[in-house]
């Protein structure tokens, strides 16, 4: 009887995972794959190799391109489950007007942190009320404002 159940349970715990379970969003292992790239050697064609092609390109100069990887796990027991993100790297290449890599970067989850936003905001044109909607809302104000039921 022992046997059976001491089997049981064995057989029970094989289904266990001892590893965390992990979401990851972008490409995997970025790190080492980052490692393999050369500067004044690697071109644009082996990069698209190795690590495929870009997620963004910047907006002003069309050869500096972006990888993302993002990792995300659940908490431990003091965190009840809540999702935490244990990666967050970006790597930056720039290429040269020959597609050979000039400059790459590795950003990390920490140099993250140090970056600034600002608190100002762009007023918005569209959403402002003309002189005619805001004449006739005044109107409509003075209209209905004074009814008494």
């Amino acid at each position: 009887m022992k046997i059976i159940y001491l089997s049981l349970i064995l057989l029970l715990l094989q289904n266990c995972q001892i590893k965390k379970s992990t979401k990851n969003h972008g490409i995997n292992y970025l790190e080492n794959r980052y490692n393999l790239l050369k500067v004044d050697f690697t071109n644009v064609n082996d990069t698209r190799t190795l690590l495929g092609y870009p997620h963004s390109k910047s907006i002003d100069n069309d050869k500096t391109w972006y990888y993302f990887e993002r990792t995300i796990s659940k908490g431990s027991l003091h965190k009840i489950g809540q999702q935490v993100l244990r990666d967050n790297n970006v790597v930056v290449l720039t290429f040269n007007e020959r597609g050979i890599l000039k400059k790459k970067e590795f950003l990390n989850k920490a140099d993250m942190k140090n970056l600034k936003f600002t608190k100002k905001t762009t007023p918005n044109i569209r959403n402002q009320k003309s002189f005619v909607n805001r004449f006739l809302g005044s109107i409509r104000q003075k209209m209905y404002g004074k009814n008494k039921f």
